[in-house]
């Protein structure tokens, strides 16, 4: 089967109502690399969808390439786009007199972090992550609700299709090992979370406050540091639970200097909050 054959064969059987899970496994049947079958099922589902006008997972509009998206009256800049991992970096998304507001907000508010536990779904202490955070309720300010509104925007996904902001304080030696921000169906702790919104598409994270040293958003699988620079953002998305989709990140350890920075979390269905 030749590409184009490839590219018409799941086009015809996607029109003909079979899931993208179901093609996957005839082309994994059939003698296909898994890392060939995904990116050919996802290419042609995202060009398909595109047509139609669907958005399947969140996604800032950047065809034609733009150095600059204005959201809200605001203009951003885009300093870095990869398609697989699917990550956008944004230049000054929120102001300094934003993050410092937030900042502010939260800090009177901060608990040390958690994690989901893979088996009760309940939230729990674990070494990999060293920080302190808190959740806003969602648009419980005008400044929240600010944020949010643009955020919207900015990936066209519904406000309420997300968790509430979550803002992280890392001290000297603060971190967050590598992780994938999805919930894994294939864990009894992730029965929950996924009953209550569905699993999570999309990920946000916005620089606070900056630390001297130490403090980069890593993606080991693609060899990609970020470093935090203060009002920026970085976006990346995951259509489906599998570590495929390449979002395998983590937050170096902080050297010098504090890391503040504040996370949206995008999910399949409404989340009550």
């Amino acid at each position: 089967m030749t590409s184009r054959e490839l590219h018409d064969w799941i086009v015809l059987n996607t029109e003909a109502g079979h899931s993208p899970e179901a093609l996957l496994e005839k082309l994994l049947q059939a003698g296909w690399s898994e890392t060939v079958a995904l990116n050919a099922l996802e290419g042609v589902l995202r060009s398909r969808a595109a047509e139609l006008g669907v958005v399947t997972v969140p996604e800032p509009d950047l065809i034609g390439s733009p150095t600059s998206v204005t959201v809200g009256g605001k203009q951003i800049d885009v300093m870095l786009s990869i398609r697989s991992p699917r990550l956008v970096v944004f230049r000054k998304f929120l102001s300094d007199e934003e993050c410092d507001a937030v900042i502010e907000a939260a800090r009177l508010r901060l608990a040390a972090s958690t994690v989901i536990d893979n088996d009760s779904g309940a939230n729990a202490m674990h070494g990999g992550r060293v920080s302190e955070g808190m959740f806003f309720a969602r648009c419980e300010s005008p400044l929240i609700r600010n944020i949010e509104e643009r955020i919207s925007e900015l990936v066209r996904w519904p406000l309420d299709h997300g968790e509430t902001i979550q803002v992280l304080r890392y001290g000297i030696g603060g971190k967050y090992d590598p992780h994938y921000d999805y919930f894994d169906p294939a864990i009894p702790g992730s029965v929950e979370p996924i009953r209550v919104a569905g699993n999570r598409v999309g990920t946000l994270i916005m620089v606070l406050q900056a630390p001297v040293r130490g403090g980069s958003t890593l993606f080991p699988d693609v060899g990609v540091e970020v470093f935090a620079q203060k009002g920026n953002a970085v976006f990346f998305s995951y259509d489906r639970p599998v570590a495929s989709t390449k979002t395998l990140h983590g937050g170096a350890p902080v050297v010098e200097g504090e890391k503040w920075i504040a996370t949206k979390w995008f999910r399949e269905k409404p989340f009550n909050a």
